[in-house]
């Protein structure tokens, strides 16, 4: 079964430094990362709830450049925009649902094994599946998270969903907005590849796509400079993307603070 966002990848030159960016915009805290020793990638982790937040950065170019995570992120980062590089949609059963779509025509890859060392020395596991290559305007990954340990026991997942950012509240990711060449090709892909539905999306230009995953919102919508009308729940707010616009937008639910439109790292943040 489909969960929702699971993460959303961000590759940075800095990830440290891109941490602190949102701490001083957003203030949302950093409080996880750690190492992909066999992906040569290393992060840090803005937990959202069950979502988060990957800013993710290279440290080793050879092994990156050979997992489809650490080469979207390595793509992204030598061509100068960092940014969105690809997400992941939580599922309860990897393999499972890999069968499934497999057997419906997808050419999703297997559920492998991966882990993370965090800053502590804990080490968290999960398995992933994905149709590669991956960028953001590609289908996105599948993510079964071990539900055990420091970071996705229950204990952990408890004090996650009451933490308090520094901004004085809770926040958690309602939305993601793509803009995209041809916005129908794309939720036809993402539709064959990973089983996301895709609908017209309501009070948008004709042509826009919009799904639903568990509680999130996910929103195709064409790249070219034509004004818009609709307005989303999450983070366009009436906008349509113009050249030298972030192409992806997320929505942030806030318990307290002001209204924020943030462009940090290459992507919009609206916080609601």
């Amino acid at each position: 079964m489909l969960l929702g966002i699971d993460h959303l990848v961000i590759a940075v030159p800095d990830p440290d430094a891109a941490a602190a960016d949102f701490g001083a915009a957003l203030g949302l805290a950093a409080t996880g990362g750690g190492r992909h020793e066999q992906a040569g990638t290393f992060n840090r982790l803005i937990f959202l709830g069950g979502t988060y937040l990957e800013l993710i950065g290279v440290r080793d170019r050879a092994l990156a450049s050979a997992h489809p995570i650490g080469a979207a992120a390595l793509a992204a980062l030598d061509a100068g925009t960092p940014g969105l590089v690809t997400w992941a949609i939580a599922t309860d059963g990897a393999r499972r649902e890999v069968a499934a779509l497999r057997a419906a025509g997808s050419a999703i890859g297997d559920a492998l094994p991966g882990e993370r060392i965090r800053q502590d020395g804990g080490v968290v596991r999960w398995h992933v599946a994905a149709a590669a290559p991956l960028a953001a305007d590609r289908p996105p990954f599948l993510i079964e998270h071990e539900l055990a340990g420091p970071e996705w026991g229950d204990e952990a997942r408890r004090a996650r969903d009451a933490f308090v950012h520094p901004f004085g509240g809770q926040a958690r990711v309602v939305g993601l907005e793509l803009a995209v060449a041809h916005p129908a090709k794309v939720a036809a892909d993402f539709a064959r590849t990973v089983g996301l539905t895709f609908r017209p999306a309501p009070g948008s230009e004709p042509g826009d796509q919009e799904a639903r995953v568990g509680d999130h919102s996910i929103r195709l919508v064409s790249s070219g400079p034509t004004p818009g009308s609709g307005e989303w729940t999450g983070a366009s707010r009436g906008t349509r993307p113009v050249s030298g616009d972030p192409t992806a937008r997320v929505g942030l639910r806030a318990t307290t603070g002001e209204r924020l439109l943030v462009d940090l790292c290459g992507v919009r943040f609206a916080r609601l």
